[in-house]
């Protein structure tokens, strides 16, 4: 059986929990003009540019940011929230850029940005699934606790303790990875004398 234009979108539309990208259409090479025709049947509403969301769902928009702006790599506290180490839900979202990356500002205004150099951009990279289940960007837990510590002076004295305290009991920390990653990043001595009034 051949699905229709329109069953197709449909279709991705729930595979990506909601949330469409006017970009997946091309991808997918379903015409543009259906997205238009759900949207005036009201099974769709634009909240971005080139972001669609189903009316009867909620948009994924740490998924959908990602989408558009693929640099973006989710970090700092809200790679913690999304590896489960600390609480706080982030009010704000926190990402890694590579330097040089022009961010615009509807990206700066919801979005706490560090920068970094192009060779650590990828560094300790993994997919994870976001809160409403699409696959987004994040650094691995041994790396978020380096961007940490190497960002101490920007997050609160509180989060950084509680995550070093939550990452040494984890039975998945890989510490020999967490020191290769130190020292590239040239923290290992500050990273040892954390660690050391908690090991």
């Amino acid at each position: 059986m051949v699905l229709n234009y329109a069953e197709k979108l449909e279709e991705l539309i729930k595979k990506q929990h909601g949330t469409v990208l006017s970009a997946d259409l091309d991808a997918y090479e379903i015409p543009r003009v259906y997205l238009q025709m759900m949207v005036a049947e009201g099974k769709l509403e634009r909240v971005d540019r080139g972001v669609y969301v189903s009316t009867n769902s909620i948009e994924d928009e740490m998924f959908s940011m990602q989408a558009k702006y693929p640099k973006l790599i989710y970090s700092h506290e809200t790679a913690l929230y999304l590896h489960g180490l600390s609480d706080r839900t982030p009010f704000e979202y926190t990402a890694s850029v590579p330097s040089g990356y022009k961010v615009v500002g509807s990206v700066a205004d919801r979005f706490k940005i560090y920068y970094i150099k192009k060779e650590f951009h990828e560094l300790g990279v993994e997919t994870v699934k976001s809160s409403h289940g699409n696959p987004i960007r994040t650094y691995n837990v041994e790396r978020t606790i380096c961007d940490l510590i190497r960002s101490r002076s920007r997050i609160d004295i509180q989060i950084l303790n509680d995550a070093l305290k939550r990452f040494v009991k984890l039975k998945s920390a890989d510490h020999s990875l967490l020191m290769d990653y130190a020292r590239k990043l040239k923290i290992e001595a500050v990273l040892k004398s954390y660690l050391e009034v908690l090991l």
